[in-house]
């Protein structure tokens, strides 16, 4: 694949600037050819200052892990169903079609595989991360405003979010049908037939 050539750098407006830093990123990470995923490199394709990246973000670490959020924010807002299990499931279904795409299997293995370079980096990144887990915590306040039980985070990062991204970082697609039903399913002790519902 021919690397693109760096963006032109012309003034931009803050978000247009993440917009940029974000495609490239993904860009970088889609082109074998283009070498190590670096902020200088990052800037450098997005056609912005170096500085001005380590600024907002303080680590390509929280960098990834803002990109990833992001993108799954826009591609599965975040849906009221009136019930918990139907707001468990959207929120499933948003990441099984997240992580079918190769862009969002790059950029979850990218998180997942990157090291923090120390304690600065770590907090960027879980501060960054935090804001798919305040989805969840708002899917749980919601069923208990409603009069239902919902599940501890503990217990919904365990069953229902660790296997999807363990999918995405293993390159393993998840079965083509029922699957974000049967997690739930799982998750809220509900078994039986949900298991046949799920096919390769």
């Amino acid at each position: 694949m021919t690397s693109k050539p760096p963006a032109p750098r012309i003034r931009k407006s803050s978000e247009q600037v993440r917009e940029a830093v974000h495609q490239a990123v993904v860009d970088l990470l889609s082109d074998p050819g283009a070498g190590d995923l670096t902020i200088p490199a990052i800037a450098q394709r997005a056609g912005v200052n170096h500085t001005s990246v380590y600024r907002r973000w303080g680590s390509r670490e929280a960098l990834l892990a803002d990109v990833v959020v992001t993108r799954l924010e826009r591609d599965s807002p975040l849906a009221d169903t009136g019930t918990l299990r139907g707001d468990l499931t959207a929120w499933a279904e948003g990441g099984v079609a997240s992580i079918r795409t190769p862009e969002g299997r790059l950029l979850i293995r990218a998180v997942a595989l990157s090291m923090p370079a120390g304690a600065t980096a770590q907090e960027g990144r879980d501060r960054q991360l935090g804001r798919r887990l305040e989805a969840i915590e708002r899917i749980r306040e919601r069923a208990a405003a409603r009069g239902e039980d919902p599940p501890p985070l503990d217990r919904i990062l365990d069953q229902l979010v660790a296997p999807l991204y363990l999918r995405a970082i293993f390159g393993i697609d998840p079965p083509a049908t029922g699957y974000p039903q049967l997690l739930v399913d799982r998750l809220l002790g509900d078994t039986g037939t949900a298991e046949g519902a799920a096919t390769t």
